[in-house]
């Protein structure tokens, strides 16, 4: 059965121990968070997931985490991107075997239209199962592709059935990529942390993939624009602007220092580098959480 791909869908942290381990039990509980705000989804592992400094065996057992605490009632996305077509592979069918089928996969950054056409074909052809989302991402972490590149990879390989835009300005991309997209290409999806939202969604991104640490707040901006009420949206979008400006700063940091203070998470340690959190980001940070005013885990609705 089909189960189209709408709404927030959040790319989960890596949590760890105060020793440096994953923490399977933050895991759980993180997901629950996003669960009871509403998500229509989520992702593991992605950027945000600081997926380059985890281990296969850690991927994995942090996957079994989330689709077991998932329990089959929201669609699951596996990160499944790695240099060679036969890593991605391994993480595909890792993912599979678990009952995951939707895999978020970005071609290599250095290679060329060409050459991500060929790493795609590859991929779809060795894991026939799989309903891919392609990923777009910018440079320096990314391969930057353009929109006709993106069409022709997508037009070569009917296992893609969305594409994740997160080049800038993402919108006009979106846009050019559903005017002239396959019958196969089920939607775009935006990311960029949401903060170009309401300009994907007015373009026709169907999804976004926000990191979680207020993503009960892009649940409930999600829901006001789908019912029409767009001037609602919009004043909670702006509301959200100022924490993920810093968001584009810290990256894990900041969604970690929010899970913590919001009691889902023991601490904010991380292993990608990031800048670090000052007592003066801290103090803007917390400011924004306060005007915010986020309530913890317990007390999580959808308003």
């Amino acid at each position: 059965m089909k189960t189209p791909l709408s709404g927030i869908l959040p790319v989960l942290p890596t949590p760890f121990t105060p020793q440096g381990r994953v923490s399977c039990d933050a895991m759980r509980r993180v997901v629950h968070f996003a669960l009871q705000a509403g998500v229509s989804g989520v992702v593991f592992p992605g950027f945000a997931s600081e997926v380059e400094t985890l281990t296969r065996k850690e991927r994995g057992t942090l996957l079994q985490v989330v689709v077991e605490t998932v329990a089959g009632r929201v669609p699951i996305v596996a990160g499944a991107s790695a240099r060679t077509p036969e890593q991605v592979v391994d993480y595909g069918r890792t993912a599979q075997e678990m009952g995951v089928l939707h895999l978020m996969i970005q071609p290599p950054k250095k290679l060329t239209g060409t050459g991500a056409l060929g790493f795609m074909v590859a991929v779809a052809d060795a894991l026939p199962e799989a309903k891919i989302i392609l990923q777009n991402a910018p440079t320096p972490r990314g391969a930057n592709l353009s929109p006709q590149e993106i069409l022709e990879i997508v037009r070569a390989v009917p296992r893609i059935v969305y594409v994740k835009e997160e080049t800038l300005p993402a919108g006009p991309a979106i846009e050019k990529l559903l005017s002239d997209r396959p019958a196969h290409l089920e939607g775009m999806i935006g990311g960029g942390g949401a903060r170009y939202i309401l300009d994907e969604y007015t373009r026709g991104a169907c999804a976004a993939m926000p990191a979680v640490e207020i993503v009960d707040l892009h649940v409930a901006l999600d829901k006001a624009w789908r019912s029409g009420d767009h001037a609602l949206a919009r004043k909670r979008y702006a509301a959200t602007l100022p924490l993920l400006v810093l968001q584009a700063v810290y990256r894990m940091r900041l969604t970690k220092h929010v899970l913590e203070r919001r009691g889902i998470v023991e601490n904010c340690l991380v292993r990608a580098p990031t800048p670090a959190l000052d007592a003066c980001a801290i103090a803007d940070i917390d400011a924004n959480i306060a005007a915010l005013d986020l309530t913890t885990v317990e007390e999580v609705v959808v308003k």
